[in-house]
């Protein structure tokens, strides 16, 4: 089979098309033939090493996982003997973050818990779109957010792989939502059902008087303390991504201000989660979110496909079709 392999830590340049053995399943295992895989922040940590605290994750000389790409979405070519829950011939998708990775490549086999029945309505690029992206949108805004129906709920970085869903899951909840994007991703907010949109290359969010009960900071470089400011009482600030500063400011002075007042400041790291992904899969189908997809790039073009990646301005996610 045909994979992208990285041997070393660095650039994109570093990534090789690699003719290999195709994977055989373990007895818990299912084969996947993968028909599309999208590239996430997480992909870009483990090419480079950075920042140097994940190698002891992922490698500290070199990468412990030579074959990147955690979405995938593909159909089922072989399960092992103690495999409950798919059979050949099922379209699934998943995200392989938890199980070693391994998405760039024809073929993965992977444990049964990592995937769940593809949506549907989606594509198989649609498809892979979704898992590390949207899981982590939704575990960020349910279950370190708290997010209640009818909150005020703001989103910076909405027009990104993550803020996208988030903007589209935090509506599914009932709640009010300020998306923050640059003016050439203000049509993409407006297309996904966002209640406000703020051009932050005009505004800056937090000088104004508006105040919020839950704000997701996808991108950006504010600090803590100005989150701070433009939370309500009891507000609740989850960073998931932006700069290194403010992730630093959050793990650091973060739990200070949660235990010294009534706003909470955290930052949070998605799992993956076989429940979290049917319950994508439930929203998908019933249209409440969509992904929304920027380039689509083949396998053999995954260096490219991670170039653009970080620049930093994808609007929504980058799919590759294998």
């Amino acid at each position: 089979m045909k994979a992208i392999v990285s041997k070393k830590y660095g650039s994109p340049d570093v990534l090789e098309v690699t003719e290999m053995e195709k994977p055989i399943p373990t007895d818990n295992q299912v084969l996947v033939k993968t028909h599309a895989s999208s590239v996430n922040y997480g992909n870009l940590v483990l090419l480079k090493g950075e920042p140097f605290l994940a190698r002891f994750a992922f490698g500290l000389l070199k990468p412990k996982y030579m074959i990147p790409g955690g979405d995938i979405a593909g159909q089922v070519e072989a399960v092992g003997k103690d495999v409950k829950l798919f059979s050949v011939g099922d379209q699934v998708f998943g995200d392989l973050s938890g199980c070693g990775w391994g998405g760039f490549a024809e073929y993965v086999a992977v444990p049964e818990n990592a995937l769940a029945i593809k949506p549907d309505n989606m594509s198989f690029e649609e498809a892979a779109a979704v898992p590390m992206a949207a899981v982590t949108a939704l575990q960020g805004l349910r279950d370190k957010g708290k997010i209640q129906s009818g909150q005020k709920v703001l989103i910076n970085g909405a027009s990104g792989g993550v803020g996208t869903f988030a903007v589209q899951i935090a509506k599914s909840f009932g709640a009010e939502v300020t998306g923050v994007c640059s003016t050439r991703n203000i049509d993409i907010l407006r297309s996904i059902g966002a209640d406000h949109i703020i051009d932050y290359t005009k505004e800056n969010f937090t000088q104004n008087s508006e105040r919020y009960d839950l704000i997701l900071a996808v991108n950006g470089s504010h600090p803590i303390s100005e989150y701070k400011r433009t939370l309500r009482p009891n507000g609740i600030f989850v960073h998931v991504g932006g700069s290194e500063s403010q992730l630093f400011q959050s793990m650091v002075l973060g739990p200070w201000i949660s235990m010294t007042g009534s706003k909470k400041i955290g930052s949070f790291l998605q799992r993956a989660n076989q429940n979290d992904l049917v319950v994508m899969k439930e929203l998908l189908e019933a249209g409440k979110v969509r992904p929304v997809i920027d380039k689509r790039y083949k396998l053999d073009e995954v260096p490219e496909a991670f170039k653009y990646f970080d620049e930093g301005h994808a609007q929504g996610k980058v799919v590759i079709t294998v």
